[in-house]
């Protein structure tokens, strides 16, 4: 059934689920599904336009996003290209995070997490607050107040013995040693993305220990005391496939020892465009996990009924559908080969499917141990790999020029994957889910 966003975030809501899991490609609609569902928990207030929301959304719904990564952005000082800073734009999230990263000594963890997930050398250091200079509108000097853990600076060792071990043991008495000991960098878009995830990932673990303590008047802090949701949507676009792997199976054990009882407690809500994410976490969260109590007993905290497994699709009119997947995780390559089964059915070939068609053979030569994916299309009479299908193949994913794409596909290059997957099927014995009407 077809649905809006809107809709399917109503349908999450009411499966009252601890864990869902949805894989989407990209550009289907994840992020703008995070809004939606956002707008659904904490809706802004409809007695007074002009106010942002009836309540902070934070205090119901904890998500990351693409908007969260918009929230960091670069002061690459380039008057003196020696001080970049990654800085966060102030706002009422921002503010009560930096607030919390403060009170609780987050950074640490925050260092800790993306080292890790990164293998970076580089070590991010929150600032403290301090004044400078700057000009106001009438080119006056005045001094401006930069807050505490307003900005982050990434540092690198110069391979120097007697440098301090961390940029954390800078200090005023040995920072003239220390510029000659280490430099200040940007990092990669891959580590900034890493780095964001970092310091909300490391949120979350401080939110799930803060709220399995059953006992309010003996937590940390009561700002999570009312969080009902946690909406993370793709934090692995940047992730090699080792610290793809790793990070999905802390996620997965950070979510299971998350308090919750018949339908209560924190649910979360996970989307991704990375088939190897959404398997593994597909596995993990497939089995149960124990909790064994200091007097010898154990008691299940989480059971594999408490989560559901999805795929999100964007129809041709706009609208979307979501289906539930089955107790297995999906090959990626078959599911490829089923929505291109599915556009030869419906009459309804776009370039993407082309795409999609190379991908299969790419990996599929790979796993077969072929040197190019040109080797398992049909041959011509001489035994060389058909010029006409690999054309077609080269056209349709990897044109040069802008110029070169088109919306349209001519008959005759429909036809001709029509004819390039029976062969494949028939050849490589392929089993879809979507049958080819020949």
């Amino acid at each position: 059934m077809s649905q809006t966003l809107t809709q399917i975030a109503q349908e999450l809501i009411d499966a009252n689920k601890k864990i869902q899991l949805i894989y989407a490609f990209n550009g289907t609609g994840k992020t703008r599904l995070s809004r939606e569902f956002k707008e659904l928990i904490a809706p802004k207030n409809i007695d007074d336009p002009s106010s942002a929301e009836a309540e902070p959304s934070r205090n119901k719904i904890l998500y990351y996003n693409a908007f969260t990564e918009d929230l960091f952005y670069w002061d690459n000082d380039l008057d003196a290209d020696a001080d970049p800073k990654l800085k966060i734009q102030p706002n009422t999230f921002t503010g009560w995070l930096i607030t919390l990263l403060q009170e609780l000594g987050e950074d640490g963890n925050i260092t800790t997490n993306f080292q890790r997930y990164t293998s970076s050398k580089a070590t991010p250091t929150f600032n403290q607050e301090y004044d400078r200079k700057t000009k106001d509108q009438n080119n006056n000097e005045i001094d401006v107040t930069i807050p505490a853990f307003s900005e982050v600076t990434f540092h690198v060792a110069k391979n120097d013995p007697s440098a301090p071990e961390t940029p954390d043991e800078i200090t005023e008495d040995n920072i003239t040693v220390v510029q000659g000991q280490y430099e200040k960098i940007k990092v990669s878009k891959g580590e900034e993305s890493n780095f964001i995830w970092s310091v909300i990932y490391s949120l979350l673990e401080q939110v799930i220990s803060t709220l399995n303590e059953p006992d309010v008047t003996n937590r940390i802090t009561d700002k999570f005391d009312n969080l009902e949701y946690v909406f993370i949507d793709d934090p692995v676009s940047s992730l090699d496939d080792t610290h793809l792997i790793e990070l999905a199976v802390d996620l997965a054990k950070l979510i299971k020892i998350s308090t919750y009882t018949e339908g209560n407690g924190l649910k979360f809500i996970i989307t991704t465009h990375s088939p190897l994410f959404y398997n593994v976490l597909h596995n993990e969260l497939n089995s149960d996990f124990k909790k064994f109590n200091p007097d010898g007993t154990s008691s299940w905290i989480y059971k594999r009924a408490q989560s559901e497994k999805y795929r999100l699709y964007k129809q041709g009119d706009g609208t979307y559908k979501i289906n539930k997947s089955n107790d297995h995780p999906f090959s990626y390559h078959l599911f490829l080969l089923s929505e291109v089964c599915k556009a030869i059915n419906t009459d309804q070939i776009k370039k993407y499917h082309f795409s999609f068609l190379r991908n299969i053979l790419e990996k599929s030569a790979t796993f077969l141990g072929h040197p190019r994916w040109e080797d398992l299309l049909d041959k011509t009479a001489e035994g060389n790999p058909n010029p006409f299908a690999s054309r077609i193949m080269n056209l349709s994913s990897h044109s040069a020029h802008a110029g070169e794409e088109t919306a349209d596909i001519e008959e005759s290059d429909k036809e001709r994957m029509k004819e390039l997957v029976i062969y494949l099927i028939n050849t490589y014995r392929f089993k879809t889910q979507e049958a080819l009407n020949v």
